[in-house]
């Protein structure tokens, strides 16, 4: 099955990345693959099949996929519209300033808002959005400065960097694999960028729906909506 198979490439992937070493800024790095995997892995097992359009995003945001488990997963998005739900423990050594507190976190990850708002908004339903699509990230980390501050994958110093990218490129080779995708679409350029590196074929790219990002607080969907649509997906 892809979702095994995408599951197996996932844990694997944790494992390899906690044996890397992160130089300051970086303060903590959390891994929601070892404290929330529960959730993690119910939203892949029921979601992930083949022949869907990938959109990949890149790794996990404070009030998201940290606190879920679920790629993009602001709360309200996973518990109401995804209907994913499950046991969420705590990261080995947590962030004082970026505590996890799972399904009872209140802040919204605006990310996950908008991605999984325009999901439910356009197709109604999860079942009709991932009949076409299925949605996962390219890293499992959270890089958090000691402020509390996000630290992104390109910001790290490039020999941390080689490391990180070829351990998540290869994963991402395996689950591309997995799910045999018609179209994979980066969730931004990077994202794009990494998916052409793990050979997945046929490859385009939407904005990012981050509010740090001027296109998206423009209007992130109709800019997602129109990017899709130059790459040949009818959306109704």
């Amino acid at each position: 099955m892809s979702a095994d198979a995408i599951l197996d490439a996932q844990a694997g992937l944790s494992r390899e990345l906690a044996d890397l070493r992160w130089a300051p800024p970086v303060f903590r790095v959390l891994d929601p693959l070892t404290y929330a995997w529960e959730p993690h892995a119910a939203y892949v097992r029921r979601y992930a099949g083949t022949g869907q359009i990938l959109l990949l995003g890149m790794n996990p945001g404070p009030y998201g996929m940290a606190q879920t488990g679920v790629p993009f997963g602001s709360v309200p998005m996973v518990r109401d519209f995804l209907r994913i739900s499950g046991a969420v423990g705590q990261p080995t050594v947590p962030h004082p300033a970026r505590p996890i507190l799972g399904f009872g976190c209140q802040r919204v990850e605006v990310s996950g808002a908008r991605l999984w708002g325009w999901a439910q908004a356009r197709f109604g339903t999860p079942e009709a959005f991932f009949a076409r699509f299925f949605v996962m990230n390219w890293c499992p980390l959270l890089f958090l400065e000691e402020s509390g501050r996000n630290h992104t994958p390109e910001q790290l110093p490039r020999g941390e960097q080689r490391a990180l990218f070829a351990a998540c490129d290869a994963a991402l080779t395996r689950s591309i694999q997995a799910l045999r995708p018609t179209l994979a679409v980066g969730v931004g350029k990077l994202a794009a960028a990494r998916l052409a590196v793990a050979g997945a074929g046929r490859v385009g790219c939407i904005p990012h729906p981050s509010p740090a990002s001027p296109t998206a607080n423009r209007g992130w969907a109709p800019a997602a909506e129109a990017a899709l649509r130059d790459l040949g997906v009818a959306l109704g």
